[in-house]
């Protein structure tokens, strides 16, 4: 790399983490999850903004071409996969045993609805969503159906944490029924990546779904198996917690590139590995804590401002369109969720409270928007209303539960 282009990329990154500091230092401030701020912040450093009131500016910062531009470009790709490997150890599959009434209710309902109000809405109007829904309407309709049914459990896991109930019985539902849908949304959208991107058409769907469930059901396994034996290995052998960051980084650039090869999406990988991983340490564990914070501090900051760099959110913005997604993802989520906590036996207003609190998006969303994005599965239109939408339930989310949950009395601890 030039010596021009390496000033030019120390520099992006440099702006990109002081806009993702104090953007999100403003929105803890307002009692709402960092990562708003750092994707509204994003926003404005990225071609809506900063792009339209200095042109000249921003493309000398964030030129679309060169080598501090690849350069940027991999460092996000490598803070996506990490920023996954976080959300997926956030995953706690031995709550899948208890409350099973209530989780599979809450979780199948809450997939169900939304899946199958977006996937009808590309049958119906196939025009509002683009030349991509005419083209490919059955794959594009399954795509929507999981982008408006996945949930975001890094932000859910924040909402619940800052109004005390990620401990409490409505906590543990929203969850443990959050991690089944994400379990089945990435899977699904897995499977749908595997049908677009070049080269992998010629595979069929039933081979493609056994395969992210086979590949899936080995990682785990494998975690679930090794996991323990070799943190043992790593803290006795190894400098602590040095020894234990860098195993785990290896293992998710392999299981990326297992992923990639098997032509699934590098991001399915990682986040597997934080879910396997996840199960075989506490989750007080000083080294899991350490490259925890490294991913959320580091990584995942610049990935979220990097968002905004990705499109124009007001020339690319389509209200009727942005009004059916947000419309959709909220109607699906919130009846669907509450329905099926309702029919699992919790009280009304508990049921809804469950269904806001599945109902925030946050930054699962928006990863899943933008690799739809880079494989032109969507157009920059849709892109920009699952980020709204995104965004939008995210505010929501919190505010809702907390008055909900003001007025119902008890709630018991889980056990």
């Amino acid at each position: 790399m030039a010596h021009s282009d390496l000033i030019s990329f120390f520099l992006q990154i440099c702006t990109m983490l002081v806009v993702a500091l104090f953007a999100g230092q403003i929105m803890r401030m307002l009692h709402q999850p960092a990562v708003l701020g750092e994707l509204v912040g994003g926003i404005f450093l990225g071609p809506t903004v900063f792009g339209l009131l200095a042109p000249e500016a921003f493309n000398w910062l964030f030129p679309s071409e060169g080598q501090a531009a690849l350069g940027l470009d991999a460092v996000i790709k490598i803070g996506m996969l990490f920023f996954l490997f976080a959300a997926g150890l956030e995953v706690n599959l031995t709550h899948l045993r208890q409350r099973s009434l209530a989780v599979v209710s809450t979780s199948v309902m809450g997939v169900l609805l939304p899946f199958a109000l977006g996937g009808a809405s590309v049958f119906l109007w196939p025009g509002l969503w683009g030349s991509q829904a005419e083209k490919q309407t059955m794959i594009f309709a399954l795509f929507i159906g999981a982008a408006l049914s996945i949930s975001a459990l890094p932000v859910i896991a924040r909402v619940l944490i800052d109004l005390n109930l990620i401990q409490k019985e409505i906590g543990f539902v929203v969850m443990t029924a959050a991690t089944i849908n994400d379990l089945i949304g990435w899977s699904l959208f897995a499977v749908i990546l595997s049908v677009v991107v070049p080269g992998s058409s010629d595979r069929g769907v039933w081979l493609t779904l056994s395969l992210v469930v086979g590949f899936a059901a080995l990682i785990l396994i494998l975690g679930y198996r090794l996991g323990q034996p070799i943190m043992h290995w790593v803290a006795s052998s190894m400098l602590w917690p040095n020894g234990f960051i860098g195993v785990v980084a290896v293992l998710v650039l392999v299981a990326a590139i297992l992923a990639e090869t098997i032509g699934l999406h590098a991001i399915f990988g990682a986040f597997l590995v934080g879910v396997a991983l996840g199960q075989s340490f506490e989750k007080e564990n000083q080294a899991r804590e350490s490259i925890y914070q490294f991913a959320v501090s580091f990584f995942a900051p610049l990935y979220f401002v990097s968002i905004g760099l990705r499109a124009d959110f007001a020339a690319n913005f389509d209200g009727p369109l942005v009004l059916l997604i947000l419309l959709i993802a909220c109607v699906g989520k919130i009846l669907g969720a509450g329905i099926g906590a309702r029919l699992g036996g919790m009280q009304p207003r508990e049921a809804l409270a469950v269904g806001f609190g599945m109902n925030a998006r946050g930054a699962m969303e928006i990863i899943l928007a933008s690799v739809a994005l880079e494989y032109r599965l969507i157009d920059q239109r849709i892109f920009v209303g699952l980020v709204i939408m995104a965004l939008v339930t995210s505010l929501l989310s919190g505010p809702m539960m907390q008055r909900l949950i003001k007025e119902t009395p008890g709630h018991a601890e889980t056990a």
